[in-house]
């Protein structure tokens, strides 16, 4: 594997060279994910435990066949090992489109990209405390009531739907990002945002609608914090989305 360097925007380099650093990013982060892989399978009892956590105090996850168990616990390591090592390969990813941007692209994104393991992983503790738990209660003890219907949890379903859950909070957790970057580099403003704010209230919606679970209550959980960081978002860059170019002006008084 050929080493790793950093590369500048006037760097000139080669499709083979530009090839070679990609191949050189993937195997790093495919490593660091066989790595978080099975460090999880090795800790698969403390994983399975705290993966059952928020499922109701009366419920159990079941299997159907002798093999289930060993494919299912191998399925929910390789999610875990995936939730750990995303810090990782988000930022092999940035990395390697880092050159691309320009000097003043570069102090525009670099102190909210800084931010982006931070909030992912908010957002999965969110999802992990509040979401999954909220959402398990109503769709396996509220709404099915006591005599409609016999309620069994199915272990790949349910561990499915917990991880999916905290993976996809944790990636939407990233809005102040966009928004904080769209405005620093001149492509919207906040007031334009702020008059078009029905249209991100439906963006939101969808993307609650699309979460694991499709049930009304994970909707409406995860619609209420994803809005509320929207109108954070617009706060944030009002205070701190001017563009670049709009900053004042250095003089030669203050340079030296």
């Amino acid at each position: 594997m050929a080493r790793i360097k950093p590369v500048s925007f006037d760097d000139r380099l080669t499709l083979v060279e530009h090839l070679d650093e990609l191949r050189s990013r993937i195997v790093v982060s495919v490593i660091t994910l066989v790595l978080a892989i099975a460090l999880c399978f090795w800790q698969r009892d403390l994983l399975l435990e705290i993966a059952n956590r928020p499922l109701p105090s009366d419920y159990e996850p079941f299997t159907f066949s002798p093999t289930e168990p060993f494919f299912v616990t191998i399925k929910l390591a390789f999610y875990a090992g995936l939730l750990l090592s995303l810090p990782v390969i988000l930022y092999q990813a940035y990395a390697f489109v880092l050159p691309a941007l320009t000097n003043r692209e570069k102090r525009a994104l670099l102190p909210f990209l800084l931010s982006v393991p931070f909030l992912f992983v908010a957002g999965a503790v969110f999802a992990y405390f509040l979401i999954a738990p909220t959402a398990l209660q109503f769709l396996l003890v509220t709404f099915p009531g006591d005599d409609t219907f016999e309620v069994a949890v199915r272990a790949q379903d349910y561990y499915s739907f917990v991880v999916l859950t905290c993976m996809s909070v944790g990636v939407l957790f990233q809005i102040p990002i966009g928004v904080l970057s769209a405005c620093r580099l001149g492509i919207t403003t906040p007031q334009r945002l702020a008059r078009n704010r029905r249209y991100a209230i439906l963006i939101i919606a969808v993307v609650a609608m699309l979460l694991p679970g499709q049930d009304p209550v994970t909707m409406l959980i995860a619609m209420a914090p994803l809005y509320l960081l929207f109108e954070f978002s617009l706060l944030l860059a009002r205070a701190f989305g001017r563009p670049l170019d709009d900053a004042p002006a250095t003089t030669p008084a203050e340079a030296q």
